[in-house]
């Protein structure tokens, strides 16, 4: 049996994040994907219409059960929305039942506004980001987590203690949301960063693009790519999904697509 990643997060019905975009982006690397559902939503291309949080119990009962029954390789989350929920993660990383994550904080909107509570952001803080073998955030939920505004790389090289400070490995800021070239930038806490070079691609149709960064970057990391070489093909595997999907005629910001090359041709 493939290695088995678990993803913990909010469904996307449009398919384009969330869930719905790890599971598409864990089969298309050729690992098996299973999921503990945060939230159930209703979206639109252009907005989120609803949102039902799901109970903290029932998220514990969905980790639990996979672990038990099929074991986990490797695990990532992505919109934890409650306090409750990100001290859970954190209470099965401490447990022994769930790896060091990869962690996608998803805290603030496209603007930068953050729409989960501040005590939500302690609760990272304080428990899920110390135990991460990666965080991922984008350039907004870096300018929050470093208190400061970063417009491109060099930006987040000058902030790169502040990100060490968080207790992770290793910390990926990613490019998309840059002024200029979308570089990613790596930061770990053995003292190493450096700029992972990125191609923009003139397109509307990014819906999904960090979920399926951080999925493809816990894909390599189970399958035993080193950290180096798992950002950069997470990387390459982002730019061809946004690639696949720039032409397609939608109303609004469309999502990435996940049909792709065969995984044999990402990590070997």
């Amino acid at each position: 049996m493939p290695p088995v990643l678990l993803t913990i997060a909010a469904s996307d019905p449009l398919g384009g994040a969330g869930v719905q975009a790890d599971l598409a982006t864990f089969a298309a690397l050729g690992v098996h994907g299973a999921s503990a559902l945060t939230a159930v939503t209703a979206q639109s291309l252009t907005a989120v219409t609803a949102t039902e949080p799901v109970e903290a119990g029932l998220v514990a009962r969905q980790i639990d059960s996979v672990a038990s029954e099929l074991g986990v390789a490797g695990a990532k989350t992505g919109l934890l929305r409650r306090r409750e929920v990100v001290e859970l993660v954190a209470d099965r990383v401490e447990g022994g039942v769930l790896p060091a994550p990869v962690v996608d904080p998803v805290m603030v909107d496209g603007k930068g506004v953050p729409f989960v509570a501040g005590e939500v952001e302690e609760a990272y803080r304080r428990r899920l980001f110390r135990l991460a073998r990666v965080i991922t955030p984008n350039r907004r939920e870096a300018e929050l987590l470093a208190g400061t505004s970063l417009p491109g790389p060099e930006a987040v090289l000058e902030c790169a203690e502040a990100f060490r400070d968080l207790g992770s490995d290793a910390v990926v800021v990613t490019g998309g949301g840059f002024d200029g070239q979308p570089d990613d930038v790596v930061i770990t806490a053995a003292g190493e960063a450096w700029v992972e070079p990125g191609q923009r691609v003139h397109t509307g149709n990014v819906r999904g693009s960090g979920c399926t960064f951080s999925a493809a970057l816990a894909a390599g990391l189970a399958l035993g790519a080193d950290l180096e070489h798992a950002v950069a093909t997470a990387g390459r595997f982002v730019r061809s999904a946004i690639e696949a999907s720039a032409s397609w005629p939608l109303g609004g910001p469309g999502p990435v697509s996940h049909i792709l090359t065969p995984s044999r041709l990402y990590f070997t």
